[in-house]
């Protein structure tokens, strides 16, 4: 974890409570170590997580881990071949990576993440997933590094600005983890964006939860300011412990830490090719990634949320529950491993139906259609007799219209007769009237003077309308 100056963050070796490192043998000189001295003195970092364990079935192959920091030399025996060429140095800083002090405290993280050893792999530092590959993307200096005044003087959001588009950068050129032992105690929207985009594709995030330990001011609620980007949703912040396991007391105790790991004399190479111990939140970050570099190594499709559930349902814990310092405890990678196949199962099960097996008896059981459908020609012959039908109905309604018009006015085309209308009862002409007779209607069988019913005015000249 890079020390705090201001809102931003900048390297300050064997300074208290931040990310100190120092020879790896106690001489006037960083003299190199006995290839078997540095193996065994990271064998209690790689205990105390449980990783020969997790060995046995991920070695972090198919993995690219960014490290997001002060940049990764690639010319460093333990990394040789592991660090993907070209990548960028954001820091708009004129130092060129020949420099000795360019990326002191990049390379020490990627060694920690993925480093291999040499010589066969027999000596030298081996990291936590020593088969998975580092993109090394540059944002801060180091503090003893030529450009470190200039980029002192930058305004905070130019600063941020650079680790979004970090973020960004390290999505779109495949990075699965991406690894950010740095912080800032102020937040940023564009940095809060690009940890949404790395979240939303599937990368997992983890950072360093701060140095502030218990020499910074408390606030309120008793805990040590937050550090950015470890507080943003969706980031596995991780703390510091001790070697026997306590939390350490330089490591923040803030509501970022989701979980720990070793932060005191971890050993590391360096850019100068030598080993040192390195302590602080810095190297329990990197260790974290490494694991987390396992388990998408494993588990490909895995998602950011599962391996967090992975990390922090398996961790172990002093005390019951969370813990500021430690969060849910701390990380074991064997047991992490095994927790992350069963989410997959649980949540990816295979359906015991057979894929290619039908409900209801499937296509066969589909009885035929009782009539054979119509092509395009029968629609369009059936069409033209729709439309012929309709003609002629309306063609007969407007006749038959006509006709009606024509009785009602008395007229109608030449040499048709007309018919008269017969009269209606009680309405029609009375007897006397032109063209009846006037006793009534005479007929065979009924009586010259018209035809009466006793107690009845139907018929006779009594008749009424």
């Amino acid at each position: 974890m890079l020390a705090r100056r201001g809102p931003r963050l900048a390297l300050a070796s064997c300074v208290a409570g931040a990310a100190a490192a120092v020879p790896f043998l106690a001489a006037p000189a960083a003299l190199a170590a006995p290839a078997d001295q540095v193996r065994d003195s990271q064998q209690w970092v790689l205990n105390m997580l449980d990783v020969p364990a997790a060995w046995m079935n991920a070695s972090g192959e198919g993995v690219t881990v960014a490290v997001i920091d002060s940049g990764v030399d690639p010319g460093v025996s333990d990394l040789t071949g592991s660090v993907i060429p070209g990548g960028p140095d954001l820091t708009k800083l004129s130092t060129p990576s020949s420099n000795p002090h360019w990326g002191e405290h990049g390379t020490w993280m990627a060694s920690i993440i993925a480093g291999h050893g040499h010589d066969g792999g027999g000596s030298g530092i081996e990291g936590v997933a020593p088969a998975a590959k580092i993109l090394s993307i540059r944002v801060i200096p180091d503090k003893d590094d030529p450009g470190y005044a200039k980029y002192d003087g930058e305004q905070e959001q130019t600063i941020q600005n650079s680790l979004a588009t970090g973020i960004r950068t390290a999505v779109k050129d495949g990075a699965k983890v991406i690894s950010m032992s740095i912080g800032y105690s102020a937040p940023s929207g564009a940095v809060r964006a690009a940890v949404q985009y790395a979240y939303d594709h599937n990368v997992v995030l983890v950072a360093s939860s701060g140095n502030s330990g218990l020499d910074d001011k408390r606030q309120n609620n008793g805990f040590a300011p937050v550090s950015f980007p470890a507080e943003y949703p969706g980031v596995i912040g991780v703390g510091a412990l001790y070697r026997n396991g306590t939390a350490a007391n330089f490591s923040s105790n803030n509501l970022s830490v989701k979980v720990a790991a070793p932060g005191q004399a971890v050993p590391a190479q360096g850019r100068d090719g030598l080993y040192w111990t390195v302590d602080g939140t810095s190297p329990a970050c990197a260790l974290v990634a490494g694991v987390a570099a396992l388990i998408e190594s494993r588990y490909p499709i895995i998602t950011p949320a599962q391996v967090t559930e992975a990390l922090t349902s398996t961790a172990s814990n002093r005390s019951s529950g969370y813990n500021p310092r430690t969060g849910f405890g701390t990380v074991n990678a064997g047991a992490a491993l095994l927790a992350a196949g069963k989410l997959l199962a649980v949540h990816q099960a295979a359906s015991p139906v057979a894929a290619s097996a039908h409900f209801g008896g499937g296509a066969a059981a589909v009885p035929a259609a009782p009539v054979s459908p119509r092509g395009a020609g029968d629609l369009v012959l059936f069409s033209l007799l729709a439309f012929l039908a309709l003609a002629l109905t309306l063609a007969a309604a407007l006749r038959l219209r006509v006709l009606r018009r024509q009785r009602a006015t008395g007229t109608g085309p030449p040499g048709s007769p007309v018919v008269p209308r017969p009269p209606r009862l009680g309405s029609g002409p009375r007897p006397g009237a032109a063209g009846y007779p006037s006793n009534g209607y005479p007929g065979a069988g009924y009586p010259s003077t018209g035809y009466t019913v006793p107690g009845s005015d139907y018929g006779g000249a009594d008749d009424h309308a």
